[in-house]
Parts: C-alpha cells; sequence; structure tokens
C-alpha cells in the first residue's frame, strides 16, 4: 500500500469519531432490518409467550423515548468524564501521550453504544403508529431494550474503565508494549547463543550527475516508501541518498534526498521520488519507533521535574525504556545500504541501530534521572539488566560508554553518600560489562541489588 494512504487511513483510525460514526451507521442499518422484519412476520409470536406482554403503541412510543432520551444524556456525560480524563493526561504525562488515549478502543466502542442505541431508537420511534391502521414494530422494541441493557453494561465498564486508563503505570505499559510489540515487528530476531559483529557498512561515495530532490511541504516524515523507493532507484540506474529518516522534521526546500542519476533518470523520477516522503504534522508511531521511546522520556522527565518530583515513576519508564533496549539488542537491524536483487548498491538510508536507541532513550533521561539518587541506581541497574541480552561486543561498548557518562553528571550532581553510591554502583557495573560476550548472563545481575 502506498505510504501516503497509508498514513491517512491509520490517522482517520486514530481519530474519535471513526468507529462511533461506524456504529451510527450500523445501527440505522440495524433499524431498517428490524422494522422490515417486524412487517414481514407480524406480531403474531407475541400471544405464544406468557411472561411477555404485548406493548401497544402509546407504550412503545414511551419506552422508546426514553431509552433514546437517557443514551443521548449518557454520551454527553461520558465524552465530558472523556475530555476530562484528556487534559489530566496532557498536564500530568505530556501532551504527546493524547495520541495513545485518543486511539484508546474502549473510549470509542463506549461512546459509540450510546449514540448507537439513540439512533436505533429513533429509527424505530418514527415507525409506530396508532389508531386503526396501527403498528407496533414488537422485534424491533425488544432489540431496544436489549441495547439499553447492554448499554448499561457498558456505562459500567466506562466508569472501571476511565481510571484505569489514566493510572500512570498503566499509561507507561501500553507504551513499553508497544514499544516490544512494535520491534519485534519490525526486526527479525538473531539466531543462536552468540552472533557475529556485522560488517561495517561503508556507503559508496556518489559519483556522476548529482540530483538533489528537495521537499515540497513542512512537517514531520511520517512513513518512507521502501519499496517505491528502491524500484524507482533500479529503475533509473540511480543510486539514492536518504538524507532524513521517519520522525525527522523537514521544512519545505530543504534536500531529503541525493541521487548520483543513471542514463534512465529524468524530471518524472525526480517528481516520483519526492512522493515515497509523506509529510505530516505530527510524528507517526507505527513507522516511528523512536516516537513511542520519546513519550517514555517525557513522562520520566517530567516526573523528575522539581515541580513534580516522582521517581519511582521514573522508574516505571526506565523499566521499559530497558525492555525495548532489550529487545532491540536481540534484532537483526537494517544496514544504511540496501541493493537491488543483482546486488548493486541502490539506496543509502539512515536506519535504526542501537547506538541510536540509547542515545534517544537513556541519554536523553540521563541529566534528569542524574539529580535523583533512586532513578540514578536504577539507571545503572537497567543498563546492567540490558547487557545480559547483548548479543554483540558494539553494544557492551555502548552501554558501557553510556554508562560511564551517566556517571560522570550523576556524581557532579549529587553530594555525599549519594555521590558514593552511585560512584560505587558505576564502577561496578563497568566490572561487570568488562568481563565480554559469553560471560555475562541472568546470573551475574545479583550485584545490582533489589529494585527500586
Amino acid at each position: 500500500m502506498n505510504g501516503g494512504i497509508r498514513a491517512r487511513l491509520q490517522a482517520v483510525r486514530a481519530t474519535y469519531w471513526f468507529v462511533p460514526g461506524i456504529m451510527a451507521l450500523l445501527a440505522i442499518l440495524l433499524g431498517a432490518v428490524m422494522i422490515w422484519l417486524d412487517v414481514r412476520l407480524g406480531s403474531g409470536w407475541i400471544k405464544g409467550i406468557s411472561w411477555y406482554q404485548q406493548i401497544r403503541a402509546d407504550g412503545a412510543r414511551e419506552v422508546l423515548s426514553t431509552i433514546a432520551g437517557s443514551m443521548i444524556t449518557v454520551a454527553g456525560v461520558v465524552f465530558s468524564i472523556t475530555i476530562v480524563a484528556l487534559s489530566y493526561a496532557s498536564s500530568q504525562y505530556g501532551p504527546r501521550v493524547l495520541t495513545n488515549f485518543m486511539s484508546d478502543r474502549g473510549n470509542k466502542i463506549t461512546l459509540g453504544t450510546f449514540i448507537a442505541t439513540f439512533l436505533y431508537c429513533l429509527m424505530v420511534l418514527r415507525t409506530i403508529r396508532g389508531g386503526d391502521d396501527d403498528f407496533v414494530p414488537q422485534y424491533s422494541v425488544v432489540v431496544a431494550m436489549l441495547l439499553a441493557v447492554c448499554s448499561i453494561g457498558v456505562l459500567i465498564y466506562f466508569i472501571h474503565h476511565v481510571p484505569q486508563s489514566i493510572h500512570i503505570n498503566n499509561v507507561v505499559a501500553r507504551i513499553g508494549e508497544q514499544l516490544v510489540a512494535d520491534t519485534c515487528k519490525r526486526f527479525p530476531a538473531m539466531i543462536g547463543s552468540a552472533a557475529e559483529e556485522p560488517e561495517q557498512d561503508r556507503p559508496p561515495a556518489l559519483e556522476g550527475t548529482i540530483v538533489s530532490v528537495p521537499s515540497k511541504a513542512t512537517g514531520y516524515i511520517q512513513s518512507i516508501d521502501q519499496e517505491r523507493l528502491l524500484r524507482l532507484a533500479c529503475e533509473g540506474g540511480a543510486l539514492i541518498r536518504l538524507r532524513y529518516r521517519p520522525g525527522d522534521f523537514v521544512m519545505a526546500g530543504l534536500i531529503v534526498a541525493d541521487v548520483a542519476a543513471g542514463e534512465r533518470w529524468d524530471d518524472s523520477c525526480t517528481n516520483a521520488l519526492d512522493g515515497c516522503f509523506t509529510v505530516g504534522r505530527k510524528r507517526a508511531p507505527d513507522s516511528d519507533l523512536m516516537f513511542l521511546v520519546s513519550e517514555l522520556v517525557e513522562i520520566a522527565a517530567r516526573a523528575l521535574s522539581p515541580g513534580i518530583n516522582d521517581p519511582m515513576t521514573a522508574v516505571t519508564c526506565l523499566d521499559w525504556l530497558g525492555a525495548g533496549a532489550l529487545e532491540t539488542a536481540s534484532r537483526k537491524l537494517p544496514r544504511a545500504v540496501r541493493v537491488d536483487p543483482g546486488g548493486t548498491p541502490r539506496v543509502i538510508a539512515r536506519p535504526d541501530d542501537f547506538a541510536s536507541f540509547i542515545a534517544c532513550s537513556f541519554g536523553r533521561v540521563r541529566d534528569y534521572a542524574a539529580r535523583d539518587p533512586i532513578a540514578s541506581l536504577h539507571f545503572l541497574r537497567v543498563l546492567g539488566e540490558v547487557a545480559t541480552g547483548c548479543r554483540l561486543e558494539s553494544q557492551i561498548g555502548t552501554i558501557s560508554a553510556e554508562a560511564a557518562r551517566f556517571a560522570e553528571v550523576a556524581v557532579g550532581q549529587l553530594r555525599g553518600a549519594a555521590a558514593r553510591s552511585v560512584q560505587e554502583r558505576a564502577e561496578e557495573l563497568q566490572a561487570f560489562l568488562s568481563r565480554g560476550i559469553g560471560r555475562i548472563d541472568s546470573t551475574h545481575v545479583e550485584w545490582l541489588g533489589g529494585s527500586a
């Protein structure tokens, strides 16, 4: 699927109106179908049920009017509660976390249930007739009552769901679980107990006629159509070097790609290359792994700010950042140079790697965690746990360098016993990391002590 179309579909699915809108249309369709069944089957079936009393026109109108009025009132209350929850989450956890709340399917289904029940009752209510030519849709009224009962159950669920959804542990866990799941889906796992260091990519130099492709839009790169990009390079006999990756901000007029143009490359290829980039107002988590990392970093930074001073929330964020780093360390990450079936380099990309993950996660939390003794000790503990899952010596080197930088900042920020504890823990971690791949396993985490 084209990257632009996929991004738009994802944006529509993430909106708050999509699911309630679909449920509203289904309710209108259900109302039409039930009226048709009532016309076709009649109400003779009621006489055979001793415990159910046949409802008359006035009673049917009153029942449906009561259900419809109640549902639209409760829908307004649900919407108000949702807005209050969104405001709380935005102020406490950061505005970017709203993406997760807006995509919460439970809230959408709750609102859609009440709106759907309201519309269904209106559809049935308009068909009731009294007098000599009376018509009371008995089947439809029974279904309306069943929908009302279901709506009560959904309301009870919603009352439980709202406080659960804004609980900080659940907020962080949802982001962390999505981070781990996206990493598993995006990158294949390494096979075996140890892995060899991959050959370093040496991107070939661009030679010949160089065509610079500027961006036509300003915003965040939400996705890059890689298959179309490679096909375009093959058809034009070109080598394309990308300057940006998904999640980067690009301004109109800035160069997004350089092309070593081949003989078949022309202006139409240049225009098609610009169409491989989908640019929008906000980052898209489905193609931007670091967006989820940024959400966890933002929550941790707010928790460690002097105004909030909540180190335990930061500890939770560090745990999930560690889970994402551990999963990344065990995956085969893509290389920068992409080749065609014949082995000819065609695209030089800017892929995610383990070092950039550590820099965007632990590197950005470093200065905030270094000011708090609880977060500082847990920071080093999580780095040690990530090291137990590393498969490459270069990954151990990345963790060692990050631990050294953190210790330098933390010792300068803390005082007294707290500074000495962090210094001792950092030295123990470096000794732990110096064992190298093959001598680090989960049993060696005992020195890290208990959980924070």
